[in-house]
């Protein structure tokens, strides 16, 4: 694994938000609908809410799923500074192309997060801290949401954290403590819509592999 760097420039945004963020989104909910999880991106407030209590000088990476055209990245690289590792996954191309614009020394991937797993192993990464995921689990397969929260379950660390993005407060609590011992909601209400986050910690031993219940 390698460690972490400490050029802040690996982690500089080349700008903030570019105008045409919002409609570059929106195009993609009226597109691909439920996939996209959100008519426009999260707000800079939610963001800030979702990575405030990391500790990233005591991490050494944090992963972020399904990051769109990069809000929370934005914050997520401005917070970890060469602090620690950060991996960056998006599927969408056009997506993908704008991070890689406004952070172009930043650690992103195109690929699909639920192969987490792999894109993991392929960097010799063996546990992380924090992963952070804005995906509409809801609408993924039973098989690929268990691929994916069963990937973070083993790969985070005893003290790490799984951070689910929603608008849906408590609606699937009981999918993530199939993986998580504790599970919390965390409200946002400054974002359009409002929302907030599902806050995970203490990965189980063993999941609950019935993927027939929800």
């Amino acid at each position: 694994m390698t460690s972490p760097t400490s050029d802040s420039r690996l982690h500089s945004p080349r700008d903030q938000r570019p105008s045409s963020d919002g409609w570059l989104f929106f195009g993609k909910f009226l597109r691909y609908g439920t996939t996209i999880g959100a008519v426009v991106p999260s707000s800079r407030w939610f963001a800030r809410k979702l990575v405030r209590d990391i500790d990233f000088t005591a991490a050494r990476w944090v992963v972020e799923l399904g990051a769109g055209t990069g809000p929370v990245t934005a914050e997520l690289v401005r917070r970890a500074e060469g602090r620690c590792e950060t991996l960056i996954v998006e599927r969408d191309p056009d997506f993908c192309g704008r991070l890689r614009q406004r952070f172009p020394r930043a650690n992103v991937v195109q690929a699909d997060a639920c192969d987490l797993e792999q894109l993991l192993a392929d960097r010799r990464i063996e546990k992380v801290d924090h992963i952070l995921c804005g995906l509409a689990l809801p609408w993924l397969t039973p098989a690929d949401r268990h691929r994916l929260l069963d990937t973070a379950r083993r790969r985070l660390t005893p003290q790490g954290t799984f951070r689910q993005l929603t608008y849906m407060p408590w609606l699937h609590t009981r999918v993530y403590r199939r993986y998580f011992e504790q599970v919390a909601f965390r409200f946002v209400l400054r974002n359009v819509p409002p929302g907030g986050f599902y806050l995970c910690r203490g990965p189980r031993p063993e999941a609950d592999t019935d993927l027939t219940r929800s």
